[in-house]
């Protein structure tokens, strides 16, 4: 694992924004801590542990930093209720705006309405290239999802892998899109190719597509999941069908049971952008607007990570704690 350059500057901005909420109250600060309020709004689905740790980020700063925070996010893939939400959130006039944007053209009214108010806009996971262009005021994420699906597939042919597929539970979401262009891309460098396979969050639907794809397309011995949701029961139904050593499989973003799998040798790689950070940093950051007019300049990066064999012990009881 890694960090860049930027990422430990974000760090440290954080934990100086941080102190600067223990200190004694200065009379010249614009708001008080217990006064400020942030609104997340993403369209992270209820069942995905990618945005539990998302938001137990957002909770862990709230509580050091005595501010208040609200999260809201559709059950399912539905960016018409997201954008439903993020009006009202809005409505509300909070002190700081956190969201995704995994759709420009459906969101781009009501986040440039957010601005047009005054309301500070940091978006996290998705939607970094609108950050510019619409004039918002932060990105916290990743890197490039299509350059982390490109060393995917570079790790995946080099490994051997000529035919892939990645499973797309979002098709639409720009993020996981270039993930899955991304994963072609790097296969391509080595002669491979691969498919996207378009599945749903529901694991037995999952698993039963795949076992479909498969069947068709017996050559297929590389597998890249999206999320940890997915990858579980896709790694159980290749365990219980006896083909989880004929296959090479990685997957974005972390779970316990990733980790196991990836400890033991059953799957090559986790990716993790570390979105604990994601939820946790925004409302640092946003905090310390509100209350010193104090703000990061430049995009900041928590990922990415690629967990390997070499680390997946290490980092595994952080996972199941909802760090990692």
């Amino acid at each position: 694992m890694s960090f860049t350059r930027r990422s430990l500057a974000g760090f440290a901005f954080a934990a100086a924004a941080f102190a600067l909420g223990t200190v004694p109250q200065a009379q010249a600060q614009v708001k008080e801590l217990k006064d400020i309020r942030i609104e997340f709004v993403t369209h992270g689905q209820a069942n995905d542990v990618y945005w539990t740790v998302v938001k137990n980020g957002m909770l862990a700063a709230a509580k050091q930093l005595g501010v208040t925070v609200h999260y809201q996010a559709p059950e399912t893939w539905d960016v018409v209720r997201m954008r439903q939400m993020m009006e009202a959130a809005i409505a509300s006039k909070p002190d700081g705006l956190v969201i995704s944007i995994p759709d420009a053209a459906a969101l781009e009214a009501p986040v440039k309405a957010a601005k047009a108010a005054g309301i500070p806009v940091v978006v996290i996971d998705s939607g970094e290239d609108q950050v510019a262009p619409w004039g918002l005021d932060l990105y916290v994420g990743g890197g490039s999802e299509y350059d982390n699906g490109v060393h995917a597939g570079e790790l995946m042919g080099k490994a051997g892998v000529k035919a892939g597929v990645c499973l797309n539970h979002e098709v639409g979401n720009v993020s996981l899109d270039q993930r899955c262009e991304g994963y072609a891309k790097g296969l391509g460098e080595t002669g491979g190719k691969s498919q996207v396979l378009t599945i749903t969050m529901d694991p037995t639907d999952a698993t039963r597509r795949l076992e479909a794809f498969l069947k068709a397309n017996p050559d297929t011995t590389g597998i890249l999941t999206l999320g940890p949701t997915v990858a579980s029961p896709i790694l159980k139904m290749l365990t219980d069908n006896g083909m989880i050593d004929k296959v090479k499989m990685g997957t974005f973003d972390l779970s316990a049971e990733v980790l196991d799998a990836v400890d033991k040798g059953k799957m090559m790689f986790g990716i993790d952008n570390q979105q604990f950070l994601m939820g946790y940093l925004p409302v640092v950051f946003l905090a310390s607007k509100a209350q010193f007019k104090t703000f990061p300049t430049a995009t900041v990066r928590t990922g990415p990570a690629f967990i390997t064999k070499d680390d997946a012990a290490s980092v595994r009881d952080l996972s199941k704690a909802g760090f990692r």
